[in-house]
């Protein structure tokens, strides 16, 4: 694009709350940032949440508007939607993405849909087969990326290779660590556990001289800080972060439950500790983060959770907006050109 002030493009109707929650989670990613957001969706409805919050756009600098008639519903097929609902928020934000009218594109909607969207509108980064969904999880120092995450249930060694140069390159710009520690995520630490699949990606990963390849990773082990990247299949990485998930989330019910129900002196142990909890909330809450980077796309996409608020559409916009200013998708298009002889021999494995 010729202006070097970002433009993202945002699925307004995305979500289990569209506009109500993505408007005005966008504008402030803009406020923040100072990239201009552009709101894709039903346009009368973008206009009564932006009446409602008394959104100023002074010369049009914060946000323009596309319309877009039709929705992507939870319950659609992804090849229905690709092939029936060409007007729909996803489908023209996408394109505007594709078409050098934005540098990336943000959406909370169906991820399935989000996933075609990205596979067929913008299309693959030469050489990547599989597009990977990463997510960044906490740890106990700092967060680390987990990729596939969902999008790739089936996957062959040279695509965990690529997942890998993918998310030290991601992090490196997004996270800002100098020298990410790669880890592939399996049942055992010791060279030679495993399945089938892991063996083989533990040999290319290995032999990749721009990458700093630990070894194998186990669950467990997501969760110290002790590792920057961890790559799995789509099926293994889903688990492991709906997992994480809910476990946090439980985690923080039961510490409420206990505290609140068993007498006096709890109580007031929990009111002075309440700093710590809040600490806790946010360092498990979603919402930090935002949203998922499909990695290997020629456009950047963020895919967001489905309950986002708005606090989780500003992170996620955030992120795009950092993607565009740090270049980190010339930077991913070259990681992989540098390491086409290595994924073509794992092609072959």
């Amino acid at each position: 694009m010729s202006s070097n002030r970002p433009r993202l493009a945002v699925d307004a109707m995305g979500g289990d709350f569209g506009p109500s929650v993505v408007v005005p989670g966008a504008l402030q990613a803009a406020r923040n940032t100072g990239a201009k957001v552009i709101l894709v969706g039903i346009e009368e409805e973008i206009r009564k949440t932006l009446a409602d919050l008394s959104a100023q756009n002074e010369e049009g600098e914060l946000f323009d508007i596309i319309n877009a008639t039709q929705l992507v519903e939870m319950t659609d097929k992804p090849s229905e939607v690709l092939r029936t609902k060409k007007d729909s928020s996803m489908q023209v934000a996408c394109r505007l993405v594709r078409q050098g009218e934005a540098d990336a594109f943000i959406s909370a909607g169906h991820s399935g849909a989000a996933f075609a969207c990205g596979m067929f509108i913008l299309g693959r980064i030469p050489g990547v087969e599989r597009p990977a969904l990463a997510s960044v999880i906490p740890t106990e120092k700092s967060p680390m990326l987990l990729l596939d995450v969902g999008a790739n249930v089936e996957c062959r060694p040279h695509h965990l290779f690529q997942f890998g140069l993918m998310g030290a390159t991601f992090v490196k710009d997004i996270l800002g660590y100098e020298e990410p520690r790669v880890g592939i995520l399996s049942i055992g630490e010791e060279e030679g556990k495993g399945n089938s699949l892991v063996k083989s990606s533990y040999e290319l990963l290995k032999q990749a001289s721009n990458l700093n390849f630990i070894g194998n990773a186990e669950g467990r082990d997501l969760f110290t800080g002790d590792i920057d990247v961890a790559v799995c299949d789509g099926f293994v990485g889903n688990i492991a972060l709906k997992l994480s998930e809910g476990l946090a989330s439980s985690l923080t019910h039961l510490l409420k439950r206990e505290l609140l129900n068993n007498g006096m002196l709890p109580k007031l142990g929990a009111m002075l500790s309440m700093k710590a909890f809040q600490n806790f909330k946010k360092m498990v809450d979603y919402a930090e983060y935002g949203g998922a980077p499909l990695l290997g796309l020629k456009g950047i996409a963020i895919v967001c959770h489905g309950k986002s608020n708005a606090k989780a559409i500003t992170s996620a916009v955030t992120m795009a907006n950092t993607y565009v200013v740090k270049g980190t998708q010339q930077r991913l298009v070259e990681t992989i050109s540098a390491n086409e002889e290595l994924t073509s021999y794992g092609r072959s494995v």
